[in-house]
């Protein structure tokens, strides 16, 4: 499996690599990690099933995406493909260092510039992709709050249901929630999607963002997720407010788009998420 990767990695770069040392690496709980270094050079590897090249795919995808940007620092991907049993990603391998006020500082500065690009006039992306595990379906749509009815709100819902947890009509839940957004007409801009603590880490001279889950959305659904699942230092978002001012009304939507992820948490995980849906549910619906 190595010597296909370490091949892979050689067809790319055009160079001659050998792998001399591995180390698995900890933190996520999707993909296995392991930094590989050879010839003076290091590289940071995910491995999965075969049947997950996709997955990887769309992941280099959605990092070149951002990366083309030139606002955020994201790891550069190398290549992707399969072994005999195992698909594989390789992007640059970053070291990473603590924390710091200024590194989240950065990232809140970055981060409202990325959203401030506004070249795309439609909601959506090229290609569906996934947030964690869950398919994530971004056909393009012209209207906002359609799309995330439909494709946020409304898939996660459908998602369950078919897994036997039924949170109520799903007609009338997207209907509401596309009604709450009816009036609400942001200018699309390119999102992380997947936007936690657990996907940003910091560089000696600069934050890195990593994991994403792509699309051109509502910048608030970004700057939402950051204080559901571990809130991101106050610096981070005075640093934002900074350089991208958000509308009238980004606290009434903040819990309805981060409903998306409670559910998509509670398709994943089951437990006490199944809960928190539906106690979100009936306090933006009922």
């Amino acid at each position: 499996m190595w010597q296909a990767i370490a091949d892979s990695i050689n067809g790319e770069l055009d160079i001659d690599f050998k792998v001399e040392d591995k180390t698995q690496l900890t933190g996520g709980d999707i993909n296995l990690a392991f930094k590989i270094s050879g010839n003076g050079r290091d590289f940071f590897v995910k491995l999965n099933q075969r049947e997950q090249l996709e997955q990887f795919e769309t992941e280099a995808l959605s990092l070149r995406t951002l990366r083309q940007h030139h606002c955020i620092r994201v790891p550069d991907v190398v290549c992707y493909g399969q072994t005999i049993d195992k698909a594989f990603l390789v992007l640059e391998y970053l070291p990473l260092v603590k924390e710091s006020g200024s590194g989240w500082q950065q990232l809140g500065q970055q981060l409202a510039l990325l959203h401030q690009q506004h070249e795309q006039a439609m909601f959506g992306f090229d290609w569906d992709n996934a947030i964690g595990r869950t398919p994530q379906p971004n056909k393009w749509q012209s209207n906002w709050s359609t799309f995330f009815s439909e494709q946020r709100l409304g898939w996660q819902l459908q998602l369950l249901l078919e897994q036997g947890f039924g949170f109520g009509n799903i007609d009338y839940l997207v209907e509401q929630c596309r009604q709450r957004l009816a009036h609400h007409q942001p200018s699309p801009s390119l999102l992380h999607g997947d936007l936690w603590r657990g996907n940003v880490g910091f560089l000696a001279g600069s934050p890195v963002i990593f994991d994403p889950a792509c699309y051109y959305g509502d910048q608030e659904t970004d700057v939402a997720f950051t204080g559901l699942f571990g809130r991101f230092p106050d610096t981070f978002y005075q640093s934002y407010l900074q350089f991208n001012k958000l509308p009238d009304g980004y606290t009434e939507r903040k819990d309805l788009y981060n409903l998306y992820h409670v559910l998509n948490h509670a398709y994943l995980f089951r437990g006490s998420f199944l809960v928190q849906a539906q106690e979100m549910i009936k306090q933006q619906f009922y």
